[in-house]
């Protein structure tokens, strides 16, 4: 097994939780669906059938990130709603207010939480250095990117901060370690782990959350749409926030034991999909 280390900066980022409408919340790191989305932008995969997706399926993926801040701010959504278009264009032949045509519907106010100052550490597993290689080339030269590179939202653009060499997993530790690392973390339900490591994650504490992961596009075959409705699998995963410690009901101290990674110092939890 091989790794690619990645640390992105995102000066504001918008990861949404999918579930909240009248005010859009956001997590405070990326799901693993985004950082798929990521992957795939980057590769130029618009079709999943292509190869360098079947191989994308097989890879293993840790996030961790911090942010600075949390921001509220307004933004208009359009409201296609007849009567939402009535109320802003008196009437539903007209689209013109003030001289200019505008799109049809109405707009409403809506809320939406903003993460400044976003840092992301993310981890790539997979069995093929040259795959990994490919993600590598792919983020430093972005030749076949079908979209500028971003994560989140597409205002949410990205600065890579470090892309490391491919390396093998033995250069990764295992530790058991009682610190507050700083870092939110997703903690799967099914962690990929070396031997000696352990793939307990009921031993660590957080919110459990069912994430979205890899998807199917509805229909694609006749549409060749890749923005159609997303068909997504889902994984179990607790989001905790970085403290590890005083966990004195485990009788067994190597239930909690993680990979490591001493050059940036902050514990690997590779989600198995």
């Amino acid at each position: 097994m091989h790794i690619l280390r990645i640390r992105i900066y995102q000066p504001q980022a918008h990861y949404r939780v999918p579930f909240t409408y009248r005010r859009r919340h956001t997590y405070p790191i990326s799901p693993y669906s985004t950082v798929i989305g990521f992957l795939c932008n980057v590769l130029g995969i618009d079709d999943q059938s292509k190869p360098e997706y079947q191989q994308l399926k097989k890879i293993k993926i840790s996030i961790a990130g911090r942010f600075g801040s949390k921001t509220t701010e307004y933004i208009w959504f359009r409201n296609l709603s007849e009567s939402a278009h009535v109320g802003r264009f008196g009437s539903v032949e007209n689209r013109s207010v003030g001289g200019h045509i505008e799109h049809i519907g109405g707009q409403s106010p809506t809320r939406i939480d903003i993460l400044d100052d976003v840092h992301l550490v993310i981890h790539l597993a997979h069995e093929s250095e040259d795959f990994l290689g490919l993600i590598k080339n792919s983020l430093e030269n972005p030749d076949k990117r079908l979209e500028i590179l971003h994560l989140g939202r597409a205002e949410d653009w990205i600065v890579l901060e470090e892309v490391s060499e491919v390396m093998k997993v033995s250069k990764f530790c295992v530790k058991i370690m009682d610190k507050n690392f700083r870092y939110f973390f997703w903690i799967p339900e099914k962690i990929w782990v070396p031997d000696g490591a352990s793939d307990n994650y009921g031993a660590f504490e957080g919110l459990l959350y069912r994430l979205p992961s890899f998807w199917t596009v509805a229909d694609y075959e006749q549409t060749r749409n890749r923005h159609g409705q997303r068909i997504f699998e889902y994984v179990s995963a607790k989001l905790n926030d970085g403290l590890f410690g005083g966990m004195l009901f485990l009788c067994d101290e190597v239930k909690r034991s993680f990979l490591y990674d001493e050059d940036v110092k902050l514990p690997v939890f590779l989600a198995n999909f």
